[in-house]
């Protein structure tokens, strides 16, 4: 097993099975505090179990990376017979994750580890992480595993509409959409990551309409090319969800559309209610 390239992420992606196939992507959970519990993101706590806690709930959770002892054994227990590792982490500017992941590295010299701060989060970053592994799948030396998930970094888009701002705001993750903070309560604000941030790309009157405008938007990022993958991701939205995939299927003749919730650590922060795209167009 020589010259072998490992690549992990964090919870925070969420790949479903089918997108992984036989891929192996070992996942470090991120944190999720609740009162006086801890649960590990995807692990201790399923998304259907949460959102059902979240609506009810009078103390909301807060979030928290792994902390650079915990990468150090992540990292252990996924190297194992590797030469090296490549992880691929959610947002420094929305997480502690890839500082923490870095300090790691640079407790552990004997193990070539290479960080790529994904910029993203949820399927967009799940596309990365996909790219790379398949790079890895195929032989390729690190530097060409780096570069893949470099590349989908340059190519994949992050659009999403949620009910409301009030997650956002209350976690701190708000970035620019922060302006739309005192608008209507009735907006519906479309948004994007762009650069690692939440940015807002529109308010709209109503969720359907909400919705009509991400797909729209997404077709202009095509730019006149095909769309290669698509994953529709929710926040205890999942019929939406399934009816948007068949709309992305028949608009943009999209094969492979994946439909996934987002883990509970990223759903704190979207709130219930919240659907959105990631994609990237055929070179």
């Amino acid at each position: 097993m020589s010259n072998q390239v490992v690549v992990v992420t964090d919870s925070t992606a969420y790949i479903p099975e089918e997108a992984l196939g036989d891929l192996h992507v070992p996942v470090i959970p991120l944190w999720l505090i609740w009162g006086d519990e801890r649960f590990r993101d995807g692990v201790d706590i399923d998304p259907p179990t949460f959102y059902n806690r979240l609506r009810k709930a009078k103390v909301f959770p807060s979030t928290s990376q792994p902390s650079a002892g915990e990468f150090q054994e992540f990292f252990r227990k996924a190297s194992d017979g590797a030469d090296a590792i490549v992880g691929v982490f959610i947002s420094s500017k929305l997480s502690g994750t890839v500082p923490n992941a870095q300090a790691a590295q640079a407790q552990m010299a004997e193990l070539e580890i290479r960080v790529v701060d994904s910029l993203s989060t949820s399927m967009g970053m799940g596309f990365m992480a996909l790219a790379a592994a398949r790079a890895a799948a195929a032989g390729k030396p690190v530097d060409e595993v780096v570069a893949a998930a470099e590349r989908m970094q340059d190519r994949v888009h992050v659009l999403f509409a949620v009910d409301t701002l009030e997650y956002l705001h209350r976690g701190g993750r708000i970035g620019g959409a922060k302006r739309l903070l005192g608008t209507a309560l009735n907006i519906k604000p479309l948004l994007q990551l762009d650069d690692g941030r939440i940015e807002p790309l529109a308010q709209v009157r109503t969720k359907r309409k909400a919705v009509a405008q991400m797909l729209d938007i997404a077709e202009e990022r095509l730019e006149g090319k095909r769309m290669a993958g698509a994953a529709i991701i929710d926040v205890d939205s999942r019929k939406e969800a399934d009816a948007i995939a068949e709309r992305v299927k028949k608009r943009f003749g999209v094969s492979a559309v994946y439909c996934t919730p987002v883990s509970p650590v990223i759903g704190a922060h979207a709130g219930p209610g919240t659907v959105g795209i990631c994609f990237y167009a055929e070179r």
